[in-house]
């Protein structure tokens, strides 16, 4: 398995052009997350990619959901299945070359992800800095 640096440089390479599916994870205590993700696709849009999709999971928005507002749906995922599953049924739709997260990933996260996703999952924070 390449590390995470070798995952990036190849990810940069591929960056110009590359449609890509953005997700947002966010509590319902962040009202601005639409900004939010129009930032980030700016963001990306400078760095040559294309955001040919946009998924937000909200978390605390049901009365269940306020006292976990600050955890993950899932250790594993971030967000939850059926929120996953309406990502990668976007990405190949989309045909998305792949899927970037607002939201920073564990390098679990990243790997369960992307083998759920059939397309590499970073965060943003991870493109950006590599630049």
């Amino acid at each position: 398995m390449p590390s995470e640096p070798a995952q990036r440089r190849a990810f940069r390479l591929t960056a110009v052009g590359a449609d890509v599916v953005l997700v947002g994870y966010f509590s319902a205590k962040q009202k601005d997350f639409e900004t939010l993700m129009a930032s980030a696709a700016t963001e990306l849009a400078v760095h040559g990619a294309r955001v040919v999709a946009q998924i937000v999971q909200r978390r605390g928005v049901s009365d269940g959901g306020v006292r976990k507002m600050g955890q993950p749906y899932s250790s594993r995922t971030l967000l939850s299945y059926g929120k996953v599953r309406e990502v990668a049924q976007a990405c190949d739709q989309a045909n998305a070359d792949v899927v970037i997260f607002v939201a920073s990933l564990t390098e679990r996260q990243q790997r369960v992800l992307t083998d759920m996703l059939d397309r590499p999952a970073v965060s943003l924070s991870d493109i950006l800095a590599a630049d």
